[in-house]
């Protein structure tokens, strides 16, 4: 039997959520990115509070984000 993925296990509804907002002139309720850590994993939803966006979701795990926000940083010329 196949080791589960994060996208095989269930959302976690009751989970905290951490609203990342900005960059938008027309208010923050629709310029988030919004991350819920998985229980019991090394894991987080990553999902776009845009009404576009409802339903999507990226799981990745802590690493994976770490590595991306720190990539994503220095290509943008932004400091820690």
């Amino acid at each position: 039997m196949a080791k589960p993925t994060l996208y095989d296990l269930p959302e976690a509804v009751d989970a905290p959520t951490q609203k990342w907002c900005g960059g938008n002139l027309g208010g923050d309720n629709e310029t988030c990115v919004v991350t819920t850590a998985i229980p019991g994993t090394d894991g987080f939803v990553v999902t776009d509070s845009k009404p576009e966006g409802a339903g999507h979701r990226l799981c990745m795990t802590a690493a994976e984000l770490d590595t991306f926000a720190v990539g994503w940083s220095r290509s943008r010329g932004l400091s820690l």
